[in-house]
């Protein structure tokens, strides 16, 4: 009976194989109402003056928390197992210069 319990409990998770690479980011932008959390993922890249949303995450406010709680959670097992994450003082909105000559068409 209890391995009857256990296979009611497990959720089948297929992840396509486009979704499987990912996508990269390097700015979130985070807004919320009072019903929902909206994440959208930024690509900005270098003498670009113009970023572009690469994806959106909407979430309810119990979801954010739970994302919240977990990102917390494994922060701190990944600096336990390879040092603490260097946090350099950050402006406002982060500086993309790579010291690399601007694009010309």
């Amino acid at each position: 009976m209890a391995e009857d319990k256990k296979m009611q409990n497990q959720i089948n998770i297929e992840l396509p194989e486009e979704v499987a690479e990912g996508v990269y980011s390097n700015l979130a932008i985070i807004s919320h109402s009072h019903s929902e959390f909206v994440v959208d993922f930024v690509r900005m890249m270098p003498n670009v003056p113009k970023a572009k949303v690469k994806s959106r995450v909407v979430l309810t406010p119990q979801h954010a928390k739970r994302l919240l709680r977990a990102l917390n959670e494994n922060v701190k097992k990944f600096e336990k197992q390879f040092g603490t994450i260097s946090e350099r003082d950050m402006p406002a909105y982060p500086n993309m210069n790579f010291n690399t000559p601007p694009a010309q068409a």
